[in-house]
């Protein structure tokens, strides 16, 4: 059941300053404004030379933050992520007159924050830009670590970067205009850190649902900065993905073929993703039995299915073309028990195999 919404926030900059963290990647230093209005935009960034992007539902949802600032929109939907919109958005800041001084700031959810790092890394080789996210999932997750992609065909995020955003700013209340769908999407992330990092985090969320972190801000804000935490520490210590950073990409390998092949939302094939993984688990790594159950009682609480028709093949396919791929192996994140998990190269005909165990539960 959806509840009331968290309140909105009255604190004063310099209140809010008391939330501001600093991380320190090895490529650059990131500025953290948690539980921080929007509104701070104009003294974070230090000149009146700011270009939005942002995508059609969050232009019609938050017009005020737009009104009279320059911005750019694509259209919603992961549709907008390939080379031809990178073209167009750069040709728009041209025409815009952005300089090698603009801000370029992406208000949005994952999609946006993608895109917007990535036209930031490349136009006129490299301007400041930060976000401020507008969905659980990206203020959990796709807004964090550096990563910024676009599609080729079915293939996702196979083109891209890893650079840092000069800051993110976190305001709660833009939540406010989430459907319940999107809540569960974000939940599907938080859910991720729980098994693969913090097993008390799954007891929590376990005792809770969505209506309770609607309605109670203290509680919402403490799962956004701990999620974050969790992302941050993880990326500070492997900014490349070489070893401990792959962790996070638990439910994400096949999670990521069901959603290109199905046009799932992400975060429902991220469930589905993990539950194939935490079955994966009981055989590979001794994870308890009850564990996959477990997960699965979960997904339902927050709104998440933890099964959909699959055809075997076509997930293949994609997963062969998988940029974790070396040779006839995939370095898949299984767990060991909640709150553990473990990096576990799998060859291809023992991920074909757990995927057609999983295509006969369906």
């Amino acid at each position: 059941m959806q509840g009331k919404r968290p309140p909105l926030i009255t604190n004063s900059y310099e209140v809010h300053l008391l939330h501001m963290q600093q991380v320190r990647f090895s490529s650059a230093t990131v500025d953290y404004y948690y539980n921080s209005p929007v509104s701070l935009l104009p003294q974070i960034c230090t000149n009146d030379n700011i270009v939005f992007i942002t995508d059609s539902n969050v232009a019609a949802a938050h017009p005020g933050i737009f009104a009279g600032k320059t911005t750019l929109v694509i259209t919603a939907g992961e549709n907008s992520k390939t080379l031809a919109t990178i073209e167009r958005l750069c040709n728009e800041l041209l025409e815009a007159e952005a300089t090698r001084q603009t801000w370029l700031v992406g208000v949005g959810g994952g999609v946006v924050s993608d895109i917007t790092g990535f036209v930031a890394a490349v136009y006129m080789r490299g301007i400041k830009c930060g976000f401020v996210p507008t969905t659980l999932l990206a203020m959990v997750d796709a807004a964090i670590g550096g990563k910024n992609g676009v599609n080729a065909g079915p293939h996702k995020n196979i083109i891209g970067t890893i650079r840092q955003p000069d800051f993110l700013l976190f305001d709660p209340t833009l939540l406010s205009s989430l459907p319940d769908g999107e809540w569960s999407n974000g939940f599907a992330e938080v859910i991720k850190y729980a098994c693969i990092f913090d097993a008390a985090l799954f007891a929590e969320l376990a005792s809770h649902d969505i209506g309770y972190y609607q309605t109670n801000a203290e509680a919402l804000n403490k799962i956004i900065r701990t999620c974050a935490d969790m992302k941050n520490k993880t990326v500070a210590e492997d900014e490349h993905e070489k070893g401990i950073r792959k962790l996070l990409n638990f439910g994400h390998t096949a999670g990521h073929a069901i959603e290109t092949t199905y046009g799932l939302p992400h975060g429902v094939a991220v469930g589905i993703g993990m539950v194939i993984a935490a079955t994966m688990s009981v055989e590979k790594c001794g994870l308890a039995n009850d564990v996959p159950t477990k997960l699965k009682d979960l997904l339902h609480r927050y709104g998440l299915p933890d099964t959909h028709t699959i055809d075997t093949d076509k997930i293949m396919a994609l997963l062969k073309a998988d940029k974790k791929r070396t040779k006839e192996h995939i370095d898949y994140i299984l767990l060991e028990q909640i709150g553990k998990g473990v990096i576990c190269p799998l060859t291809f005909s023992e991920i074909e195999s757990a995927l057609k165990r999983h295509e006969g539960n369906s």
